[in-house]
């Protein structure tokens, strides 16, 4: 599955090749051959197609579940017909399904699709960046770029933007300029001279999260009361109901950063061996590195401008999924989108229906699950993080 040196843009290998051998599995420092549980599996198309085909028909049954969930039970029925009448553009519901047609199509709907937009590109770049970094406690917030986002919006907010007419196309927009100069900040703190060191994306990362939290923490105790208290809770993570316009083009934005990271997924494979095999095989290891770097960043900064704050999934959603199908990235990513996109529809719907009526930041229940996790990686699994 490994290009040639002479070739290192040939076409993909299909399908029938074999993942990664136990041999190159074990010459990596983080993923080994013992992290699969079929370790002379090989990924077919079949293979491939049936882990994809159960994932979809999972993620339809848990966005059914989640729509019908709330402090307004909707049944199954319901929320079919609704739908059906939302697709045809027809209103001959009855009376009694309007005000709940309200409620599914105008709040619960678009957060929920917005829940698993959010988790499937946090997790997807939790994919790729433990790849590029070789090492499963990567996560997308390790660049700092989450909290140059929230630093952009703090300021937003700070200077009433979030009070204004154009607050919804504008705070989004203010965030992800934050992202685009934390991602200049790292990458200048980072580079040296041609070359861009991992350990230096590390460091610059640890040491701008700590500056723009202190910045974000001052901005937030100098507001007003009521906007500081929206701000914390935006900061802990929050799902709320988008236009439709603002969701299809969140959308599209995100469909394509995914489709650029799903062409790099044979790199990926050899990155995660290490940059010297890479190079060997005629690998251009820093241009793919700027690459998968920028896209990480901008992906990571668009969500965090409409989520907040919501940390572990681009960590542990991978790691889970690596378990359970392997570390061949042909099939690691996309299934990392789909359990991330899941993971983070049934976080938030237990964060509005556990303690109703009170609504709990979404983030609170994934660092609730992320948090075991990480002490699990750190403790039981430390021989894996070398």
């Amino acid at each position: 599955m490994m290009p040639s040196a002479g070739h290192p843009t040939s076409p993909p290998p299909a399908l029938t090749s074999p993942s990664l051998s136990p041999n190159l599995m074990q010459s990596g420092p983080s993923f080994t051959a013992t992290d699969r549980p079929f370790q002379g599996a090989i990924l077919t198309r079949s293979r491939w197609c049936a882990v994809m085909g159960v994932l979809l028909l999972l993620s339809v049954i848990l966005a059914m579940l989640c729509l019908q969930l709330g402090t307004q039970y909707i049944a199954l029925g319901h929320i079919l017909t609704l739908l059906w009448s939302a697709v045809v553009g027809t209103s001959n519901e009855p009376d009694a399904l309007r005000t709940t047609g309200v409620i599914l199509l105008q709040v619960r709907l678009p957060r929920v699709l917005l829940g698993f937009l959010v988790g499937s590109c946090l997790a997807a770049v939790g994919v790729s960046l433990q790849a590029l970094l070789r090492n499963p406690l990567a996560d997308p917030y390790v660049l700092g770029v989450s909290s140059g986002a929230a630093l952009g919006v703090a300021i937003a907010v700070l200077f009433g933007i979030g009070t204004t007419v154009l607050a919804l196309s504008l705070l989004p927009v203010c965030g992800f300029a934050g992202s685009l100069v934390a991602l200049f900040v790292i990458y200048r703190m980072a580079a040296s001279y041609e070359r861009l060191p991992i350990h230096s994306v590390l460091l610059a990362g640890v040491i701008l999260n700590a500056i723009f939290s202190a910045l974000i923490m001052f901005i937030t105790s100098i507001m007003e009361p009521n906007r500081s208290f929206g701000m914390m809770a935006w900061l802990m993570g929050s799902l709320t109901a988008p236009a439709y316009p603002v969701l299809i083009a969140l959308s599209a934005y995100l469909l394509v950063g995914l489709v650029l990271l799903g062409k790099h997924v044979r790199v990926l494979n050899i990155l995660a061996l290490g940059e010297e095999p890479a190079r060997s095989l005629g690998i251009n290891t820093e241009r793919t590195k700027r690459v998968i770097f920028l896209l990480s960043a901008l992906m990571t900064g668009a969500v965090v401008s409409f989520s907040g704050m919501i940390g572990f999934i681009g960590m542990i959603i991978p790691h889970a999924v690596r378990l359970v199908v392997g570390a061949d990235h042909r099939l690691l990513l996309p299934a990392s989108t789909l359990v991330g996109g899941m993971f983070l529809m049934v976080a938030d719907t237990m964060a509005r229906t556990l303690f109703v009526p009170s609504e709990v930041p979404v983030g609170v229940i994934t660092a609730l699950a992320g948090g075991p996790f990480f002490v699990y990686l750190l403790v039981w699994r430390k021989d894996r993080l070398a």
